[in-house]
C-alpha cells in the first residue's frame, strides 16, 4: 500500500540510501512508495453514504495524453442495492467535473459537494436486492499536492503518465467507492491515448483499436474481484518484454509475464527480470497457485522508487530482486486476500516482506537468510516500543501505518516466529488454508482470521502469542545460562526482561545452541513460559559454549548467553525446603558461601518479594509456582518452589 512524503523527505531518503544496509534500503523504498497517497488518510473517513450498495462491475473508459495533465472519462457502474435507495453516492474529487449521469439512457439529476461526493438522484426508489447500472461522464485535472494519485511527467525526455491510488487516491481520478469492504467483481478498462504510445492496466489486453485520429483505444479485462485502490493505468512509449511462468502441469499450465519497460533501460531491466519466473514458481510451489493465473502477471515501470502491487501488474521504480519478490508476494497477501482494515496492514506488508526473505532462503541459502533476518531485527530493536498492529491512536498517522520498522520488518519477523512455533509444515498448511478460505479468498481479512487458521492446523492456542507479539509492544532481552549438569545432560536456565511495559512476559520459543570442542554443536528450541525456567536437555558432548538465537529466528536485543558450569556446581550445593511450602521456605547454603540477596518471582515473571534472609515468609503468597533468584558470594542460583 502506498503513501505521501514531502519532496525534501524523499530526496533525503534517496541520498541516505547509499549509506544504509541494502535490505533496509529496499524496505524503506517499498514503504515510501506504498505510503505515496496516504496523506489522504488523515482526512479520510469511510463514507457511510456508499455503504448501502454492493459494486459488481465497472466499465472504465479513460482518455489521456501523457503530455497533458488531464483526464476525461466515462465510468459505467453496476451495483446491487443493500437497502432501499433513492440516491446513490460515489467518491469523486470535487476538482473533477461531472457533465452527465445516465441510467438506461435517461439523464439523471446529480450534485457534487465539497466532501468529494457525487450524489445521484435515482428516478424512483430502488428496492433492496435489485441491481442497476449508471453511466458517469466527467473530466478535469486531478487534484495534486506535488505527488498525486494521477501523475504526468517524463523519462529520458518522453512523456509518461501513471496512477497510484493506495490507500485513498482512486477518487482523485475516477468516480469509485473507496473502502475496504467492497471489491468489484470484474472490470473492463478502455484507455484512449496517442497511437504511438503503449497503455497498460489490470488483467489481459483484449484489443488495441486505431481510432484514425492519432489515438488508439486499448482494452483490458480483469475478471477477478478487485478493490478500487488496486486499479491502475499507465501510458508511455513502453517496450514490452514477455516471459513465462507457472509450474507447467496439465492442471496448472503456464501463464504470461508481461513487462512494460522504459526503452532506454530495457536491456538492463530484462537482465534484472530474468529471476521473475523462478520467484513465481517458488511461491506457487510453496503456497497456492498464482491467484490470477487465467490472466497475467507483469510489471510496468514508473517514476517512483519502490513499487506498488496493482493486481496482475506491479508498478515498479526498479527491478532489484527483493522488490520483485515483495510486490509479487502481494498478489497472494494483499491482492487475493486484502487487509480489511488499515490497522491490519501487516497482513499485507509483513507477509510480503517475509516472502521476499523466504526467496533469499530459497535462492541464496541459510547464511544469507540468517543475515537478512538479523538486519530486520536490528531495525525492529532500534527503538524499544511499537506494535505490529496499528493502535487506534495511530490510525491517522500514515508514517506509523506504513512503518518500515513495524508493519514491514517486525511484521515479517512475527511471521517467521509463527513459522518457528508451528513448524514449517503446519505453518505453510495454515497459510494455504487462509488463502483458499472461501470467506477470505478474493475478499478481505483481519488479524483474527489469520489466527483462526493458524490455530486450526496447529492445535495451539495462540492468544498469548498474538497479545505479546502482534498487539503488544517491544521485545524480550534474555539472559541465558547453560552448562553440564551430569554425563550426557546439560542445564539451560532462561531469564528475561522486557523492553516495553505493555508485555509482562514474552512466552514462546527460545533458540539456544550448545557447543563442544572440535566444532560439535546441538540446537534446542525451548518453550519458555516463566522467568528462571530450568531446562534439562540431553547433549552428546561436553558443553564448552552456548549461543543464543543462532539463526536469528526471534526478535531480541542485548541478550546474553554464558557458560555457567561453576554456577551449576554451586546449584547442586544449594537447596530449599520444604517444597512445597505453606508458611516458610528455608534456603540452605554451604558454610563457606555468603547469602547476599533473594528475589521471588511469580509465574508471570513479576517480582513479588525480596529478602536477604535464608528464611522466607511465604504465608501471604497465593497458591502457585514461584521462582527464586538467590545471589551468593560465589554466584547466582535459580530455584523453583510450590506455594500450597
Amino acid at each position: 500500500m502506498k503513501k505521501y512524503y514531502l519532496l525534501i523527505l524523499v530526496l533525503t531518503s534517496v541520498f541516505s540510501y547509499a549509506q544504509t544496509d541494502i535490505a533496509n534500503k529496499e524496505i524503506e523504498e517499498i514503504a515510501n512508495i506504498e505510503m505515496k497517497s496516504a496523506s489522504k488518510i488523515i482526512n479520510f473517513v469511510a463514507n457511510p453514504n456508499t455503504a448501502n450498495y454492493d459494486l459488481t462491475y465497472h466499465k472504465l473508459e479513460f482518455t489521456v495524453d501523457p503530455s497533458n495533465y488531464y483526464i476525461a472519462g466515462k465510468v459505467i457502474s453496476t451495483y446491487t442495492a443493500l437497502a432501499n435507495m433513492s440516491t446513490v453516492t460515489f467518491d469523486l474529487s470535487s476538482e473533477l467535473t461531472v457533465s452527465s449521469v445516465k441510467k438506461n439512457n435517461l439523464n439523471l439529476t446529480f450534485s457534487q459537494n465539497t466532501n468529494n461526493e457525487l450524489i445521484i438522484t435515482l428516478p424512483s426508489v430502488q428496492a433492496t436486492g435489485t441491481s442497476a447500472t449508471v453511466e458517469i461522464t466527467y473530466e478535469g485535472a486531478p487534484p495534486s499536492s506535488g505527488f498525486g494519485s494521477f501523475e504526468v511527467t517524463t523519462h529520458a525526455g518522453q512523456p509518461v503518465m501513471w496512477t497510484l491510488s493506495e490507500p485513498f487516491g482512486a477518487m482523485e481520478w475516477w468516480p469509485c467507492k473507496q473502502d475496504l469492504n467492497d471489491k468489484i467483481n470484474s472490470i473492463d478498462v478502455f484507455i484512449t491515448a496517442p497511437t504511438a504510445l503503449v497503455a497498460v492496466s489490470n488483467g489481459m489486453q483484449q484489443a488495441k483499436v486505431n481510432n484514425g485520429d492519432g489515438t488508439s483505444t486499448t482494452h483490458f479485462q480483469h475478471n477477478y474481484p478487485i478493490p478500487a485502490y488496486l486499479i491502475a493505468i499507465a501510458v508511455t512509449n513502453y517496450s514490452i518484454y514477455n516471459q513465462q511462468a507457472g509450474l507447467g502441469t496439465i492442471a496448472s499450465p503456464f501463464f504470461p509475464i508481461v513487462n512494460y519497460l522504459y526503452p532506454e533501460a530495457a536491456s538492463a531491466s530484462q537482465a534484472d527480470l530474468s529471476v521473475t519466473p523462478a520467484i513465481m514458481n517458488f511461491f506457487e510451489a510453496t503456497f497456492v497457485p498464482y491467484p490470477f493465473r487465467a490472466e497475467k502477471y507483469g510489471h510496468a515501470q514508473f517514476g517512483w522508487g519502490g513499487g506498488m502491487e496493482h493486481t496482475t501488474v506491479s508498478f515498479m521504480g526498479g527491478f532489484d530482486r527483493g522488490l520483485i519478490a515483495h510486490e509479487m508476494a502481494h498478489q497472494w497477501f494483499g491482492d487475493k486476500v486484502t487487509c480489511g482494515d488499515w490497522k491490519d496492514i501487516w497482513l499485507n506488508e509483513g507477509f510480503a516482506t517475509y516472502l521476499a526473505t523466504m526467496v533469499i532462503e530459497h535462492l541464496d541459502g541459510e547464511a544469507a537468510f540468517i543475515s537478512d533476518k538479523n538486519t530486520k531485527i536490528n531495525s525492529i530493536t532500534s527503538q524499544t516500543g511499537g506494535s505490529v498492529y496499528v493502535p487506534v491512536s495511530d490510525q491517522t498517522n500514515v508514517n506509523r501505518i506504513f512503518s518500515g520498522r513495524l508493519s514491514y520488518n517486525k511484521g515479517a519477523m512475527v511471521v517467521n516466529m509463527l513459522r518457528l512455533k508451528l513448524g514449517t509444515t503446519n505453518f505453510l498448511q495454515a497459510l494455504r488454508n487462509y488463502l483458499t478460505d472461501v470467506d477470505l479468498a478474493y475478499n478481505y481479512a483481519v488479524t483474527p482470521d489469520l489466527k483462526e487458521h493458524l490455530e486450526a492446523v496447529s492445535g495451539l492456542d495462540l492468544t498469548e502469542f498474538f497479545n505479546d507479539w502482534v498487539y503488544g509492544q517491544g521485545y524480550p532481552i534474555y539472559a541465558i545460562q547453560a552448562g553440564n549438569s551430569s554425563p550426557g545432560m546439560a542445564t539451560i536456565i532462561v531469564n528475561q526482561t522486557q523492553s516495553h511495559p505493555s508485555v509482562s512476559y514474552f512466552e514462546g520459543q527460545v533458540p539456544v545452541r550448545l557447543t563442544g570442542s572440535g566444532g560439535q554443536q546441538q540446537d534446542y528450541i525451548l518453550n519458555n513460559t516463566v522467568n528462571g525456567e530450568n531446562f534439562q536437555v540431553s547433549v552428546p558432548f561436553n558443553v564448552t559454549g552456548v549461543v543464543f538465537n543462532p539463526k536469528k529466528d526471534i526478535i531480541s536485543k542485548n541478550s546474553t548467553a554464558v557458560l555457567a558450569n561453576e554456577s551449576f556446581e554451586l546449584d547442586s550445593k544449594v537447596s530449599i525446603y520444604p517444597n512445597p511450602a505453606s508458611t516458610e521456605l528455608n534456603i540452605q547454603i554451604p558454610s563457606n558461601v555468603s547469602l547476599e540477596a533473594v528475589v521471588v518471582y511469580n509465574a508471570l515473571g513479576q517480582n513479588v518479594f525480596e529478602s536477604k534472609s535464608a528464611i522466607i515468609d511465604v504465608n501471604s503468597l497465593s497458591t502457585g509456582v514461584y521462582s527464586l533468584k538467590i545471589t551468593t558470594s560465589e554466584g547466582l542460583v535459580l530455584k523453583k518452589f510450590i506455594k500450597k
